[in-house]
């Protein structure tokens, strides 16, 4: 029945209702004839019903996070509804154009159907759904409150991804501006400056240094082109391998990126904004303290917060306040363990944090906007400075000949 079950495939369809208007539509079934049942079942007299074709770009599209957090966010509205659980996978799925995640929707609703809770069904999708996740969804489940937690879920992924699609946006720009300068750089070297020497070796004078600079440097790169290909390359593949398979050199990447200039305090910010979102959505689903402090951890994505974080839950199990252990790591700001105090005094911690998480995102949102409007100017200049270099250098020898005469 399972196994039936996972080759549900989406149909177009085409009919006429009970007053004779043409309508249309898509519709999720096992075959052909069982779609028209239905159909027929909600008065609709089908005229065409065929298979959705499946595009040669969305075939093999990943499933993204988030995918995943509108996925959480309509599996809450769906169950604020009163929709029961197994209707809203059919509901949800049919809303995805990409097929992997319908397939993925469909596979977690023949888990439940199968007499799994939904906490377990996720577990078996790890790499979709993480332990923060399933562990919030099983205590939504345990205390009956299951749309709530999902809610409290939805909130979470949603701004988290956000957080990580700013952080993603102010590092992409610039990286993207330089190495297309390089780009346009190496094409002038190795097409255009060949042209001009060409054209000097027929003056018979001798070419100003800056020029000649240029001219052997564009010989060098016409020469061992592939060469400087090959060690970018192997320079960029080496990077992420290393960063991959080494924790030493992964956790000293982690300290210095936090140390560079506007970027290193962007990456700050959003360390804090994650560490505090994680700890207020995990608290309040009524996960104990320390541990939800284990959730935390792996959420903050830096090592220097991450050993924090565990120094942190090593002070609170033995019954330290969490505002006295986040200031002795020295790790986070006052305004931060302010608000910490505040709410572990009124009571309110997780109110207090998810504050404390919305400040720092906005932050965040408004460094990136900021370093946005100073990176143009500056990418200008070094656009300006590269190709305007090489113009010059090309042109210099022309200005002199045009002295001479």
């Amino acid at each position: 029945m399972a196994e039936k079950a996972l080759k549900t495939s989406v149909f177009l369809w085409e009919g006429t209702d009970r007053k004779g208007g043409k309508i249309k539509g898509e519709l999720s079934g096992t075959n052909q004839m069982l779609v028209k049942a239905q159909l027929r079942k909600q008065g609709i007299n089908p005229t065409k019903v065929r298979k959705k074709g499946v595009s040669l770009f969305s075939a093999g599209k990943k499933i993204k996070p988030m995918d995943i957090a509108l996925f959480t966010r309509q599996m809450s509205t769906m169950m604020a509804s009163g929709v029961p659980l197994l209707q809203s996978f059919d509901i949800i799925g049919e809303g995805f154009d990409n097929p992997n995640m319908r397939k993925l929707v469909e596979e977690v609703k023949n888990e439940v159907a199968a007499g799994n809770s939904l906490a377990n069904s996720l577990r078996k999708k790890p790499q979709y759904f993480d332990d923060l996740y399933c562990n919030l969804v099983d205590a939504g489940e345990q205390s009956g409150a299951l749309e709530t937690l999902l809610d409290r879920v939805a909130t979470y992924k949603e701004k988290t991804e956000s957080l990580k699609a700013k952080i993603k946006k102010a590092m992409t720009y610039p990286i993207a501006v330089i190495i297309v300068a390089v780009i346009v750089s190496a094409i002038l070297l190795i097409k255009v400056v060949p042209q001009f020497q060409s054209v000097f070796s027929n003056f018979g004078a001798e070419l100003p240094a800056f020029t000649m600079m240029v001219i052997h440097l564009s010989e060098a790169l016409q020469e061992w082109w592939y060469i400087v290909l090959i060690g970018l390359v192997a320079f960029v593949f080496g990077f992420k391998e290393f960063h991959k398979r080494s924790e030493k050199f992964r956790d000293a990447v982690d300290r210095s990126i936090l140390k560079l200039p506007i970027v290193g305090q962007i990456l700050y910010k959003s360390a804090i904004a994650r560490y505090a979102r994680t700890l207020s959505t995990t608290f309040a689903a009524g996960v104990p303290l320390v541990e939800a402090l284990d959730s935390v951890a792996g959420a903050t994505g830096n090592v220097v917060f991450r050993n924090a974080v565990q120094r942190i839950k090593q002070d609170v199990s033995s019954g330290t306040q969490l505002n006295f252990s986040m200031r002795t790591t020295g790790v986070f700001p006052s305004m931060a363990i302010q608000m910490a105090a505040i709410g572990e005094e009124s009571g309110s911690l997780d109110s207090m944090l998810g504050k404390v998480a919305s400040y720092y995102e906005e932050e965040v949102d408004n460094a990136v906007d900021n370093l946005t409007t100073l990176m143009e100017p500056m990418i200008m200049a070094i656009l300006g400075v590269l190709v305007g270099g090489l113009i010059i250098a090309m042109y210099l020898p022309i200005f002199q000949l045009g002295n001479v005469v």
